[in-house]
């Protein structure tokens, strides 16, 4: 009896062992993928902090090139600010010398009755009208292409 023992206990063993054998080819299928996995995980890791780099480089860029527009369009919006206050003098000139003129025309004209006050128009609107009469007498002469 003790002889069938010691073979049952070996052939006990001998499965085990085998069991073991198979499950350690087992393990080693899955350390093989896993290493294969981590050396792409390492590539695309690497990958991936490369175009880190790159956008961090490009973000640098863009900030510089908004410093350098921001400062360029602040000098802008000061010298169209500086020509916009120069535009609206030269209008209020331009007005005043208009009602000046229209004054002056005005009194030139021989008295026939009473004359009707012109109409009010916007400054834009007269030096319209004074530019177009001009060209009109200017062609009615000749002198106008």
């Amino acid at each position: 009896m003790s002889h069938s023992l010691g073979i049952a206990i070996e052939s006990l063993v001998a499965v085990l062992l085998i069991l073991t054998i198979g499950y350690c080819m087992l393990l080693n299928k899955r350390l093989t993928r896993l290493k294969a996995d981590e050396h792409s995980l390492r590539a695309t890791i690497g990958e991936l902090i490369t175009a880190t780099e790159i956008a961090e480089r490009a973000i640098g860029g863009l900030k510089h090139t908004v410093r350098d527009v921001n400062e360029n369009l602040g000098s802008q919006l000061a010298s169209a600010d500086e020509l916009s206050q120069q535009l609206k003098k030269q209008l209020a000139e331009g007005d005043n010398v208009l009602r000046r003129l229209s004054r002056i025309a005005i009194a030139a004209r021989p008295a026939i009755g009473p004359e009707p006050e012109p109409p009010k128009m916007s400054a834009a609107k007269a030096v319209a009208a004074a530019a177009q009469a001009f060209s009109d007498r200017r062609r009615s002469d000749g002198l106008a292409a």
